[in-house]
C-alpha cells in the first residue's frame, strides 16, 4: 500500500479544506458558475482557489513555468515514478481518458508532477512518461519547488526523512486536477472515477468554457 492510514487521515482533512475554500469562492462570486452542470463533486467555483504559478524542470531538463505547460486543457497528477501500484494505475487510467477525449475531438494534455525530486531526475521522468503516454509531460524540481507547487494545489505528500532504503515509499494524495486556460482549476477526479467518467466530464467543462 503506497499511502498509509495516517496519511489518508491527513489527506481527508486536506480534501475537506479544498471543499471549504472552493465553496467560499463560489459564494463570494455570487453563485455564478458556468460549469455547474458539469460538476459531480462537492467542489463548486474553485477557480482561483487551487493552483497558481510555478517554475519546475521538465523531462528534457528545461526550466519551465505554468505558462509554458498549461497552455490548453490539462489533467495534472502528483505522483512519483518509483510508486509500486497507485501511480501506475492512476496515470494509465488518465492516459485512457486522454485517448477517449482525442476520439471525441478534444486535445487534452496529461501532466505528471513528481513529489519525489530526489529520485525523479528528468531522465527518469522521460522514461516514465514516454511509457505511459506520448503526450504526457513530466515535471520535477528542487524539494523547495515541489513543496511550493504542492502547496498551491492543496495536495499532500511526505517523503521519508533520511531514507536508508532506495525503494522507499512516498505518501501522497491521488487527485487528478483539471486545469483550463483562463480559468485555472475547475475540477478534480478521484481514484473511483473511470476513464469514461473523466473523459465525459472533461469534455463538458471544455464545452462550457467555450460558451
Amino acid at each position: 500500500m503506497a499511502v498509509s492510514t495516517k496519511s489518508y487521515a491527513v489527506a481527508a482533512v486536506s480534501v475537506a479544506a479544498i471543499f471549504m475554500i472552493a465553496v467560499y469562492q463560489y459564494t463570494r462570486n455570487g453563485g455564478d458558475d458556468r460549469f455547474a452542470s458539469c460538476r459531480s463533486s462537492a467542489v463548486s467555483g474553485g477557480s482561483g482557489a487551487i493552483g497558481g504559478p510555478f517554475t519546475l524542470t521538465d523531462e528534457n531538463g528545461r526550466q519551465v513555468t505554468d505558462k509554458d505547460i498549461l497552455t490548453g486543457p490539462s489533467l495534472v497528477y502528483f505522483g512519483y515514478t518509483f510508486c509500486p501500484d497507485i501511480c501506475p494505475a492512476d496515470t494509465a487510467r488518465n492516459a485512457e481518458a486522454i485517448d477517449a477525449l482525442e476520439d471525441k475531438g478534444y486535445d487534452v494534455t496529461p501532466v505528471f508532477i513528481s513529489v519525489d525530486p530526489g529520485r525523479d531526475t528528468p531522465e527518469a521522468l522521460k522514461e516514465w512518461t514516454d511509457y505511459i503516454h506520448p503526450k504526457m509531460i513530466g515535471l520535477t524540481g528542487t524539494p523547495e519547488q515541489i513543496a511550493s507547487v504542492a502547496k498551491a494545489y492543496r495536495t499532500y505528500y511526505k517523503v521519508p526523512e533520511n531514507p536508508t532504503d532506495e525503494y522507499y515509499i512516498v505518501d501522497h494524495m491521488t487527485q487528478t486536477y483539471l486545469m483550463l486556460p483562463e480559468f485555472g482549476f475547475v475540477e478534480f477526479f478521484s481514484r473511483e472515477d473511470t476513464p469514461e467518467d473523466i473523459a465525459n466530464r472533461t469534455a463538458c467543462f471544455i464545452d462550457a468554457a467555450a460558451k
